[in-house]
């Protein structure tokens, strides 16, 4: 029946290119459907919003095709509404998708419209979320692999090290949450995932955007380097042979079928604003966008966050990540005041310390494998479990289970890998 809370934004699928048009009695309900067609997640969705209710809908089809999903917003009793379903089903074209929003919280009355086919019920008042996660709910495959989530990181600034924080978040999601990561390195040109992993893989991402008429889940497959058991990086080519002009949506295909096999997924996003860029960013389901405290970055976030908050009214705030905070004779913007102007308080700070970055990507490793008791390998754990919303790492729990398992002789059973959404 009603959706679930809107805090839980990250679990929701994209929509597919369907048509949805909805016929409202209620202009609050109007309203929130049209709120609804800007989400980022109903972007290839066609939505069309018109006053009249069931009677309305049902004078639209009399001579034209039905749409992929019909939207009935009504105030009528149980007698009312069944009629009013029947009159409209005379009209429907198979494989149309009829959800009712209505008043009456009755489970009787849910079961007799599920009965009659409704593909869905929901209790008015509902909010933005509500309607997208019922939207997206009828063409989520039962029993299919739950979607990944995309974690877009980029730097407001040249320099901030965002690549770095990038692939040490990935290392520590795969290694200390044991979910199945993915690296997508972005700056094709110029990116560092392979040096960075002491990987020199023939084949990358290029491969996948250049040639948009044969990705597929095999290709994709082919042209991962893997790190780890849990870890695996889609490299950049980092030559210059070749232009990197790419279209707006060139990198969606690729980004779709990662998302529907891989629990998370990372997009380090070079500090470039293309259409591309803009997209991946605002497509995302969690961002981190890391900054050094200086005014430049100052600015830079504050419009990056001006914007996002702009494109994605209906999710969480970004993870602004302050890094190389302390350089000595530096003058520098307080966390605090930085925080302060940009309506924003930091997820993680990053203190500088060259030297055991410096020895990290010099040698091709984490700050975790150099330095694992270290505060800055604490604070990416902590990241870690932000960005995927764990709270401890599931082999914990395991580890202390087992020898209870044991001393009274059962068998410990595993289970099943969480999706990265939970």
């Amino acid at each position: 029946m009603k959706g679930l809370a809107g805090s839980e934004q990250a679990h929701i699928a994209p929509l597919p290119r369907i048509s949805l048009h909805a016929f409202c009695e209620s202009e609050e309900t109007a309203r929130i459907i049209q709120a609804a067609a800007t989400d980022r997640r109903m972007e290839r969705a066609h939505v069309s919003v018109h006053m009249g209710g069931p009677l309305a809908a049902v004078e639209a089809y009399r001579d034209a095709a039905t749409p992929n999903v019909i939207v009935l917003d009504t105030a009528a009793n149980r007698g009312d509404l069944v009629a009013h379903l029947e009159a409209l089903a005379e009209f429907c074209d198979a494989g149309t998708k009829v959800v009712v929003a209505g008043r009456t919280n009755d489970i009787i009355l849910y079961r007799e419209l599920m009965a009659r086919g409704i593909s869905e019920y929901l209790v008015a008042p509902f909010n933005v979320l509500d309607f997208i996660r019922a939207i997206s709910h009828l063409y989520a495959s039962a029993g299919a692999t739950p979607v990944g989530k995309i974690v877009a990181i980029t730097g407001a600034k040249g320099g901030t090290g965002a690549s770095s924080i990038a692939h040490n978040i990935a290392f520590s999601i795969a290694r200390d949450l044991e979910i199945q990561t993915i690296i997508v390195d972005m700056d094709l040109g110029f990116g560092t995932a392979g040096l960075d992993f002491n990987q020199d893989p023939t084949q990358g991402i290029a491969e996948a955007v250049f040639a948009p008429d044969r990705i597929d889940q095999n290709l994709v497959d082919r042209l991962l380097s893997k790190c780890s058991e849990k870890l695996s990086i889609l490299a950049a080519p980092a030559t210059l042979d070749r232009m990197y002009d790419f279209p707006e949506t060139a990198f969606d295909s690729l980004i779709d079928i990662l998302r529907a096999t891989t629990p998370c997924v990372i997009l380090d996003i070079p500090h470039i604003w293309t259409a591309w860029a803009r997209r991946a960013l605002i497509n995302a389901d969690e961002i981190g966008i890391v900054a050094s405290p200086d005014l430049a970055n100052l600015r830079n976030t504050k419009n990056m966050l001006d914007m996002l908050r702009a494109a994605r009214a209906h999710d969480g705030h970004p993870k602004l990540i302050m890094n190389g905070v302390g350089i000595p004779k530096r003058s520098e913007i307080s966390v605090t005041d930085f925080a302060k102007a940009v309506d924003l308080m930091p997820a993680g700070l990053i203190p500088f310390e060259p030297k055991l970055f410096g020895t990290a990507a010099n040698n091709g490793q984490m700050i975790a494998e150099v330095e694992a008791g270290s505060k800055i390998a604490g604070t990416i754990r902590d990241l870690a479990r932000k960005i995927t919303h764990r709270t401890e790492p599931r082999k914990t729990k395991r580890n202390l289970l087992a020898p209870l398992m044991m001393r009274f002789g059962r068998k410990t059973v595993s289970r099943a890998e969480p999706s990265a959404s939970r």
